[in-house]
């Protein structure tokens, strides 16, 4: 058996997906992490596909991308706000990738002409990989995705099983989240389906060290143990999670559970967790405040919430610490009119791909312009703004060179490309890679706004995207009311522009909501809020 200095915590999930294994997974971080442990995170998710660069948003939720360029699922974002962390490539493991790098390697004859099998080559492959992830951790947390059960998530729940073989059965801790639906015609709860998703896990030969009963409101304690007792664990180990207002409240709800007391037990430290922050944090988010402050979310993906979930929570972590309410509403970019932008306080144009919407994010941008309304552009909420400004500077047809990808774009003869596409990457617009993916550094301009909601001239931000501002528009951009205010460091890539005769227009090519975390609130969104105060 090797020695192994690292703790690990497998999550599993049960009876359907979306049951908040992220979120307790994050939460159960947090909790680890007060107690002054290094904690890192990691998804093992049974899509097939490579990353998550090509998934639809609308069906899967927004794109996360990590610091070092990686397109992952949305948990990843979890994973970073609940412990205030940066995950990595190591932090996000696909079926597709795993699959890829081991037919590559038989293609290769890495194999040496044995058979290829998913036991043991793929559980193999998945426990390097976690290995890989954990270096330097205290604590190590796996977040199985799917739902216990699923064929595709079969290898993964094989493979953490095997992984206790590895490192010590002491040295890791199984939970599973399992949903309790309340049928309202017979008015009581049903254990049925949690009884049947622990037996399937049991039969994986997992017995978990906690179960989290999920359900929509409080449930009375006897439901818990006659899961335990039909399961074959222990009462003290079965714990409610029901619904709550905010996520971040999770943290302090498992502190009451008595889940802390099993994760003493297994970390062998009785030390107390400081949770002060997030008692603060949490009362800042609950409180009903005076002021009300209403934004709008021009947003092209609608219909899921989660499409744009970094934004919508670096917004309402911007508000609870400006100690005003949010009142967020969702504006169809196909659907802008002036009507509803003049009944909110401020506008936040979000990112996106593909020419839809995209008009109704260029009428955003100049109604905030033409009515001094506060303005947060994110990525391609940049790249209108600089349309807008080039429009409003005399360029009556200015557009993106991204119009021209779309069939039904009718291309007038004198389109100024005042968003082009990146030298190097002609010819790929449509397929997936070939973008500029996570940290690059940023230097602002001394003295302008942008500068000085960040507190120095130099930055590091993530981004997602193909396009750039076409610098030789700089001038018809400025006279529309738009000035560069932060670059690459050789100047060849504008990063950052704002609006001088607004109160607040900022925008950025980059996605700083990926970096903003609710005990840390990034610069740009807390002060887009104090704006609006």
């Amino acid at each position: 058996m090797a020695k192994n200095k690292c703790k690990y915590l497998f999550v599993t999930g049960g009876v359907l997906s979306g049951v908040g294994k992220g979120i307790t997974a994050a939460s159960m971080g947090a909790i680890l992490k007060a107690k002054g442990y290094h904690v890192t995170m990691q998804k093992c998710d049974p899509y097939l596909n490579v990353d998550a660069g090509l998934l639809n948003p609308v069906e899967h939720g927004e794109c996360y991308v990590t610091h070092d360029g990686v397109e992952t699922d949305l948990d990843l974002g979890h994973y970073e706000r609940f412990l205030d962390f940066e995950t990595s490539k190591y932090s996000i493991t696909l079926s597709g990738g795993i699959y890829k790098e081991l037919i590559e390697k038989e293609r290769a004859g890495g194999f040496h002409g044995k058979t290829v099998q998913l036991v043991p080559h793929f559980t193999n492959l998945v426990m390097e990989k976690i290995e890989k992830a954990s270096a330097g951790s205290d604590v190590h947390i796996v977040e199985i995705g799917g739902t216990v059960g699923d064929y595709e998530g079969l290898p993964f729940i094989e493979a953490i099983r095997l992984f206790a073989n590895k490192v010590g059965r002491r040295n890791c801790l199984y939970l599973s989240v399992v949903y309790v639906p309340f049928i309202n015609t017979s008015k009581e709860l049903k254990t049925k389906p949690a009884q049947n998703a622990l037996k399937d896990l049991r039969g994986f030969g997992i017995i978990p060290d906690i179960v989290c009963v999920r359900t929509e409101k409080p449930c009375p304690r006897a439901i818990c143990e006659k899961i335990a007792a039909f399961s074959g664990i222990s009462g003290d180990a079965v714990v409610n999670l029901p619904d709550i207002n905010s996520v971040y409240d999770v943290p302090l709800n498992i502190m009451k559970s008595g889940v802390l007391e099993i994760l003493n037990d297994f970390m062998h430290d009785e030390k107390k967790p400081d949770m002060s922050r997030w008692v603060e944090f949490s009362k800042h988010r609950n409180t009903e405040y005076d002021k009300t402050v209403k934004v709008g979310l021009v947003a092209k993906y609608v219909g899921n919430d989660d499409t744009y979930i970094c934004v919508t929570e670096a917004l309402k972590a911007a508000a609870a610490w400006n100690e005003v309410n949010l009142d967020l509403r969702w504006i169809n970019a196909e659907e802008v009119a002036d009507e509803k932008l003049a009944e909110m306080d401020g506008l936040v144009v979000p990112g996106g791909f593909g020419i839809r919407g995209m008009e109704g994010k260029i009428k955003a941008a100049t109604y905030a312009l033409e009515n001094d309304k506060p303005y947060l552009g994110l990525c391609l909420g940049l790249q209108m703004a600089c349309v807008a400004a080039a429009r409003r500077g005399g360029l009556k047809n200015a557009g993106s060179e991204e119009f021209l990808q779309s069939e039904d774009y009718k291309k007038p003869k004198d389109f100024k490309n005042v968003i082009y596409i990146m030298p190097g990457q002609e010819g790929k617009e449509s397929t997936g890679g070939t973008m500029r993916l996570g940290d690059y550094d940023a230097k602002l301009k001394r003295g302008t706004l942008t500068q000085k909601i960040y507190g120095k001239e130099k930055v590091v931000e993530r981004h997602r995207h193909r396009y750039e501002v076409n610098q030789k528009f700089l001038p018809e951009i400025a006279k529309g009311g738009v000035v560069v205010s932060g670059t690459s460091p050789d100047g060849k890539l504008v990063e950052f522009v704002e609006a001088p005769d607004c109160k607040f227009f900022v925008a950025t090519q980059a996605h700083p909501e990926f970096k903003s975390h609710p005990l840390n609130v990034h610069p740009l969104f807390y002060n887009f809020i104090k704006s609006l105060k």
